[in-house]
């Protein structure tokens, strides 16, 4: 069992890095082809909610490289002395969505360390917020939960999820690794649990590659847009409750009552009908 003995927090809250950014077409057109769409956002357009995720990665050395594939702890984050690493949840708020041509920056800062145990063993939230501004200043801030945890077997399959009202829209997906592959790519994000079936087997012990949280963050607030496309959101928060794994079907929800509302329910369920993601998205509209 790990210890978190010794452990002190208090050097790295506070700790920020900034980052400044194009918005080039090319990533956007690209995950609009992996996504299998077909309405890339050209020059000038906005760019749609949470396809951030695209831009402003921070370059990592080889050296600068852990064995799970992310940024080795102690360059930003902090040096955590607990082995898996999972996005848990997080928080987007919009004032404006950023177009594409223009430039940003990505102020990232660690706003909170939280120690834990649970039932499971040690953990650790990392609260992290990202600010994106331009020259007109803020756009939006996104505040990412992070989790550190021990090693521990997967949790069996929880019981079929019901729905509480009808689906206002759905839409089913199986995620391929080619898709997995091609969003790690476009997103910089090297944890190997997406690409590395002998990695995500052997060593953090799930049953095959995982499913990117904001890949499925991405898909609800896509189906989200398609179904309202005259409404701004304006919050979107979300949870994720269990990982979901490559080739295997999965379906991402909108829940909501009346013609235009201004709260409505983005889920995401797995081939078990388990719960998989649960988001909250505030709207305005015109």
């Amino acid at each position: 069992m790990t210890t978190l003995e010794g452990f002190d927090p208090t050097p790295w809250l506070g700790r920020s890095r900034r980052i400044a950014a194009r918005l080039d077409a090319f990533p956007a057109a690209a995950l609009t082809a992996a996504l299998d769409r077909s309405d890339p956002p050209g020059e000038g357009a906005p760019l749609p909610p949470f396809w951030h995720h695209l831009y402003a990665p921070e370059p990592v050395r080889a050296a600068d490289t852990g064995p799970d594939g992310h940024p080795r702890l102690g360059l930003f984050l902090p040096e955590v002395p607990l082995p898996r690493r999972m996005w848990a949840g997080g928080r987007l708020h919009i004032q404006r969505l950023p177009r594409i041509g223009q430039s940003l920056v990505r102020t990232s800062t660690i706003r909170a360390i939280t120690p834990k145990r649970g039932r499971s063993g040690s953990l650790v939230f990392v609260l992290l917020e990202h600010r994106f501004t331009d020259d007109a200043g803020e756009l939006f801030v996104e505040e990412q939960d992070i989790v550190y945890r021990e090693p521990r077997p997967l949790a069996a399959d929880a019981a079929p999820w019901r729905m509480p009202v009808p689906a206002r829209a759905s839409r089913d997906w199986t995620p391929d690794e080619v898709l997995l592959f091609r969003y790690s790519a476009l997103t910089y994000n090297g944890h190997r649990i997406h690409y590395d079936l002998a990695y995500a087997r052997e060593v953090e012990g799930y049953p095959g590659l995982v499913v990117h949280g904001p890949l499925l963050a991405t898909l609800m607030l896509d189906l989200l847009r398609d179904t309202w496309p005259e409404a701004r959101l304006v919050r979107f928060s979300f949870r994720a409750l269990r990982p979901l794994f490559a080739g295997r079907p999965l379906q991402v929800a909108v829940l909501a009552e009346g013609a235009r509302p201004e709260r409505v329910t983005l889920v995401t369920t797995g081939d078990t009908g388990q719960l998989a993601m649960r988001g909250e998205a505030e709207l305005a509209w015109p």
